[in-house]
């Protein structure tokens, strides 16, 4: 996971690959962190999309209207999106491997930044093929289009309702939900869009309001592709301080001298992981205290795994010490 550490000639309290004390829950590095509620959510969901786009692309090429077949073609996209993220879930419950000592719980992540990545490009579609229409509106019939949108609306709505109710901490769910949302938002300017020709007959509101949804749905993708790329890119999760965390574990424990070397990430948006070095104070027990700032991680700043090591001299990652510490002084 490019955290590798040379632990050569310190006390730790590590017995992981090496490292006594790594607090992994009885289950290692990729513990078994089971979605079976949010797996089969995101199967019905899947199935319910993949059957009603086969109506609204018929729908939409009898009626004549982009906001149907566009919104065809985002179901199909999010159908292949929610199977993705079907699978995500099934894979993330394998056990760790000797090549993949984290297990597999990445893979809901780097699903949801496909999700967010292929959102833009559907987006794009529309909004080319709404300055077509714009161009030259096509004759829309606004009964039929009313009708398969209403019914579409429902559809919708009972996919969002059902995926609603799952983990909202998981990245991989965000992402099939923002999909399902986008398709009710669809469904819902084809209803606006069928009333509006209805009463007044004006072509135009067709494309004008499939870009409208276009836009909003961007706005939600782009959250998800920073957020999911924040993860994949190791940064530090949100709301957590890593100069807080080591004001905190260092007040809290005269044992502990200092805290250098930290590192805080998370594997897939909700499970965070940290490594630091702790130089502690001569005649400290090492594995009491070591303990003690595991469980501290843990409850107070959610960090429920992290290795440290331990350190009563000078750092032997010396280079790295002087790096870090330029790093500090150049971001202030």
């Amino acid at each position: 996971m490019g955290h590798d550490h040379a632990h050569s000639g310190h006390s730790h309290a590590h017995d992981h690959h090496g490292h006594s004390g790594h607090d992994d829950d009885g289950h290692g590095h990729g513990g078994l962190h089971l979605h079976g509620g949010d797996k089969s959510r995101v199967l019905i969901a899947g199935g319910l999309t993949l059957a009603f786009m086969f109506i609204e692309v018929a729908g939409g090429l009898i009626t004549g209207s982009l906001a149907l077949i566009a919104d065809a073609g985002h179901m199909l996209t999010d159908t292949v999106s929610l199977g993705l993220s079907w699978y995500a879930f099934h894979i993330a419950t394998r056990p760790a491997t000797r090549q993949l000592t984290y297990g597999f719980d990445r893979v809901k992540t780097l699903v949801a930044y496909t999700n967010g990545l292929g959102i833009f490009v559907i987006a794009g579609w529309i909004v080319y093929e709404a300055i077509e229409r714009l161009m030259s509106p096509p004759e829309v019939q606004g009964g039929m289009m009313l009708v398969i949108a209403v019914a579409g609306l429902f559809v919708n709505v009972a996919g969002f309702l059902i995926l609603r109710g799952g983990d909202h901490q998981s990245l991989n769910m965000r992402g099939a939900i923002l999909h399902v949302l986008g398709d009710m938002l669809g469904s819902a300017a084809a209803i606006v869009a069928a009333l509006v020709i209805l009463a007044t007959g004006w072509m135009p509101i067709d494309p004008i309001l499939s870009v409208f949804v276009a836009v909003l749905i961007l706005s939600t993708a782009w959250s998800l592709v920073r957020d999911a790329g924040h993860v994949l890119l190791e940064g530090t999760p949100d709301r957590m301080d890593r100069d807080q965390i080591v004001a905190d574990m260092t007040g809290h424990f005269p044992e502990v001298r200092e805290i250098h070397h930290m590192h805080v990430w998370s594997l897939d948006g909700s499970r965070n992981v940290a490594t630091l070095h702790a130089c502690l104070k001569q005649g400290a027990d090492v594995h009491r205290v070591v303990v003690a700032m595991k469980r501290r991680l843990a409850e107070k700043h959610g960090i429920g795994h992290a290795t440290i090591e331990t350190e009563f001299g000078e750092c032997t990652d010396l280079g790295a010490h002087q790096n870090e510490a330029a790093q500090v002084k150049y971001l202030h």
